[in-house]
């Protein structure tokens, strides 16, 4: 069906340029820059015919355009420099000048049809903070094959871990390791952000490593269940952690959370020397320093995501999702290297989990909900299991349709056909009927590895070695 469709949109399109003097022959004949040049042209036609169909121009169109030229019209996985292939990196630099520079443009952005404006700023920093928690999980779901149903509680240690170190929640301490903005006599534990981003992974990497060591033995239905349980204990001791065991000890302030926790800063050093800014939360632009550091720690992820998976041990992790007993047969030793993906996965949650808290400026018991695990995973499943780009895609669309994207439908659907109609209350819903949809017609995500997607739709196609309609023949 995908290919007859596309063979009809390649039919139409050649139909289109042979009705303007450019038929296919002669369409090849041209060299290659002067095809780009054509194709440039007539995406920027196309764009200015769609904002004035629209009725709105603003004077983010031309940039908007030749952003939109870079990504979808050359081909720019052929570009080379001295030898070396460079295009491959043309389309991530460009989404992430799209991002970067995303706070000096979006207010003269125009409204799109059904999804109304774009996504405001805070929403952009909490896509960046899910997608390194999707990239996170994506170690074990993605690489490893692991089915994980309790990722929440790698989110909540990292931020529980950014409530115990830079805030007043143990009063009786007063310690001060390169914190900012604190006031007058504050007492507690105040360390720096970017060193309890760090705690906040190597604490959240050592507590997976102790819940894999016993769960891991187990395989499919079995480890998903486990996984699940550990995902419901954490989340409980948070909420209830106010009184631990009868003890009078408060460690988690119970239901009220702890709050406030310290923002990030560079100090005044640097923000004299380099411009960095001394405090996140005295910034004038607040959302937008939060939206640059969480690309950076974006950045970071992928990085190594990319780096993981094609060394040695992304390549066990392969061969373990692909066929475990094959993996071991082979010599791949398999608790250890389960064990490895299960603590870098974990390593990411919890700085994921340390920036939100920051960002919110408190670490909530009521934010560790199971549905938080399964929405990470929708990400993962939408995105393509295995795939950094489509992993990124499903986190940053799941993102926003539940942060502005429902809430913007349901106002346009409302405002159109004078309903009152409440979208976002059907949000679960919602995401469960996509992911069924694409399980149904693109079981491999819609941005899949090719190795993932090879296995879905090729398989194996071995003949029997005994064939009972033949024999005694």
């Amino acid at each position: 069906m995908r290919r007859r469709i596309s063979e009809q949109i390649a039919r139409t399109c050649w139909a289109a340029l042979g009705a303007v003097g450019l038929p296919h022959e002669r369409w090849t004949a041209f060299k290659p820059g002067v095809r780009r040049a054509i194709k440039a042209a007539i995406w920027v036609a196309l764009f200015v015919v769609l904002v004035a169909a629209f009725g709105v121009w603003k004077t983010s169109a031309l940039a908007i355009a030749a952003i939109l030229y870079l990504l979808v019209a050359p081909r720019w996985n052929r570009l080379t420099f001295r030898g070396r292939a460079v295009g491959k990196g043309v389309a991530p630099l460009a989404v992430l000048a799209i991002a970067a520079t995303y706070p000096y443009y979006v207010d003269s952005l125009p409204h799109l049809p059904l999804f109304g404006p774009f996504p405001q700023l805070s929403t952009l920093v909490v896509m960046t903070i899910f997608t390194m928690m999707a990239l996170g999980l994506n170690f074990v779901v993605g690489y490893a094959g692991l089915l994980d149903l309790g990722y929440v509680a790698f989110y909540a240690m990292g931020a529980y871990m950014a409530g115990w170190f830079a805030s007043s929640q143990f009063s009786k301490q007063n310690v001060n390791l390169g914190a900012v903005g604190l006031y007058p006599g504050a007492t507690g534990f105040h360390f720096s952000i970017w060193l309890v981003l760090l705690m906040a992974g190597i604490a959240t990497a050592v507590v997976g490593v102790i819940i894999g060591l016993p769960t891991l033995r187990l395989r499919g239905d079995y480890l998903a269940i486990v996984t699940l349980g550990f995902g419901e204990i954490l989340p409980q001791i948070a909420r209830n952690g106010d009184h631990l065991f009868g003890t009078g000890f408060n460690l988690t302030n119970g239901t009220g959370g702890i709050t406030p926790i310290d923002g990030p800063g560079f100090g005044n050093w640097l923000d004299q020397h380099l411009h960095l800014p001394a405090n996140f939360l005295t910034a004038g632009n607040l959302d937008s320093v939060f939206l640059w550091t969480g690309i950076g720690l974006v950045l970071i992820t992928v990085f190594c995501s990319a780096r993981l998976r094609d060394s040695r041990i992304g390549r066990a992790w392969i061969a373990i999702r692909e066929d475990e007993t094959a993996a071991a047969a082979m010599g791949v030793p398999l608790m250890r290297t389960k064990t490895w993906a299960y603590a870098t996965g974990a390593f990411f949650g919890g700085v994921a989990g340390a920036y939100y808290a920051s960002y919110k400026g408190g670490a909530f018991p009521d934010d560790f909900f199971f549905q938080i695990s399964v929405f990470i995973l929708c990400m993962v499943i939408l995105g393509g299991m295995g795939n950094i780009w489509g992993v990124i895609f499903g986190a940053c669309f799941l993102t926003y349709l539940d942060r502005e994207g429902l809430s913007n439908i349901g106002t346009q659907i409302n405002n159109q056909f004078g309903t009152t109609l409440d979208v976002p209350k059907y949000e679960f819903g919602i995401f469960g009927i996509i992911i069924v949809v694409v399980m149904l017609f693109r079981p491999e995500g819609l941005i899949p590895s090719s190795r993932r997607a090879a296995e879905l739709h090729e398989g194996v196609h071995d003949e029997p070695f005994y064939d009972h309609e033949t024999a005694g023949a």
